[in-house]
């Protein structure tokens, strides 16, 4: 871990953290989910440096090390896409691969939409391409499922603030780690689903807990519940919402974001490809929707394997 540097630079009026490791002309930038933080890419970055690619992980807008904006009710996806467009400015980087997990690959297909010359390929871990538009499936589930609890203004707040920031991310690590879609009883609130009984998953160390606490307990998790969770009905002006560019899915067969309503015809119907004709999906047996950081060796082959198929010719 001494390898990877940290640093802020300033962004549209906000100073964003990023991680960074590795010296290669070739960029790859990782974009985390949540509870995730850029300590969520530390596998794939060391593995990213020792290939020759240079790795960068930011923490989004309002999420551990960056600041939070002033307005941080109004945030929104497209925030994260203008913040990706002023990293690769800021940096000088004329083109890059993106990689990206669970909330993390929306803005990272926004991004690739609206800026394609900037971008040499796209893999995301759980999360297959859809044309970007405000997200419905969250209607067909139960009152207690945990991503129309969180949109609930108030509710998520006074559950998380039960608990220290450690134990929070603790409870939805574990949670997420299922393979059961997180679904409360109705007087019941989400972070219950976890007792104090229940272990950390085998590949999470005590540890990697800590570094994800310290984090969110400078950041809070205000900026978390905005984004993704209170913007998912946000509208996109994509004209084309065709992916032209190389794309690699990964899945964790495990993975309880399968069991949404529609994800499983959506993959096998064919749609997925006929939205982004360069994709692959790879099915990962036995990992979670954790993958990356549960199979980390298996995972970070895979990235290799595609970054150095796709990558253009140019001297590192």
């Amino acid at each position: 871990m001494d390898q990877i540097k940290h640093s802020h630079i300033e962004v549209r009026g906000l100073k964003l953290h990023i991680a960074e490791t590795g010296t290669g002309s070739k960029v790859v930038i990782l974009l985390h989910g949540f509870p995730e933080i850029w300590y969520t890419w530390r596998h794939q970055m060391i593995g990213l440096a020792d290939a020759g690619f240079r790795a960068i992980a930011p923490d989004f807008r309002g999420y551990g090390l960056s600041d939070k904006p002033a307005n941080l009710e109004t945030m929104s996806f497209m925030d994260l896409v203008f913040d990706l467009l002023g990293i690769v400015d800021h940096l000088a980087i004329s083109k890059v691969f993106l990689i990206a997990k669970d909330f993390g690959a929306r803005p990272a297909y926004l991004f690739a939409l609206q800026y394609p010359d900037r971008v040499e390929g796209v893999i995301t871990v759980g999360v297959p391409y859809m044309p970007p538009r405000p997200s419905t499936f969250h209607k067909q589930m139960p009152e207690g499922f945990y991503i129309s609890r969180w949109q609930e203004p108030g509710r998520a707040e006074a559950d998380f603030g039960r608990f220290d920031a450690k134990t929070v991310v603790r409870k939805i690590y574990t949670m997420f780690s299922r393979s059961k879609i997180p679904i409360a009883k109705e007087n019941q609130e989400i972070l219950d689903l976890v007792g104090s009984e229940n272990p950390l998953p085998s590949w999470f160390s005590e540890e990697d807990l800590a570094n994800y606490g310290s984090l969110y307990e400078k950041s809070g998790f205000q900026a978390a519940l905005q984004v993704p969770y209170r913007t998912l009905n946000e509208e996109y002006n994509i004209l084309d919402p065709v992916l032209k560019l190389p794309l690699l899915t990964l899945i964790g067969e495990e993975d309880y974001t399968l069991k949404f309503p529609g994800m499983q015809e959506y993959i096998t119907s064919g749609k997925a490809q006929e939205y982004a004709p360069e994709s692959e999906i790879i099915y990962l047996p036995e990992a979670s929707h954790f993958a990356h950081e549960q199979l980390p060796q298996v995972v970070n082959k895979l990235i290799l394997n595609f970054l150095f198929n796709h990558a253009s010719k140019k001297d590192d």
